[in-house]
């Protein structure tokens, strides 16, 4: 959290840690945020940031998006084997037709 120089004097020495602060483009206020549990702590009723606290923007909360987001490296793909045009030969079964009978004579 903070560390104060003395008591009284109403000042902080550095930022306040393991918090941060995001604007929200609909209302335009800002939201405070504790980092290790990700739950919204406070809002800002006027629309100035909360002092101290650090800021994350679009932009770098974009670039954390971007480097979860990496693929793996993808392996060289091998050449395709070559497809030929020659027609393979293709194996007919022809189908005898049932032999008729003979018409009976009368």
């Amino acid at each position: 959290m903070a560390r104060n120089k003395e008591a009284g004097d109403d000042r902080r020495a550095g930022a306040v840690r393991k918090r941060s602060q995001i604007k929200n483009k609909l209302t335009g206020t800002w939201t405070k945020r504790d980092d290790t549990t990700g739950k919204f702590m406070d809002v800002k009723e006027d629309k100035k940031p909360f002092k101290g606290v650090r800021k994350k923007g679009l932009k770098t909360m974009a670039k954390k998006a971007a480097v979860k987001k990496r693929p793996a490296k993808k392996a060289a793909k091998k050449p395709a084997a070559r497809k030929t045009t020659a027609r393979k030969p293709v194996k007919r079964v022809v189908k005898k037709a049932p032999a008729r009978k003979a018409a009976k004579r009368r």
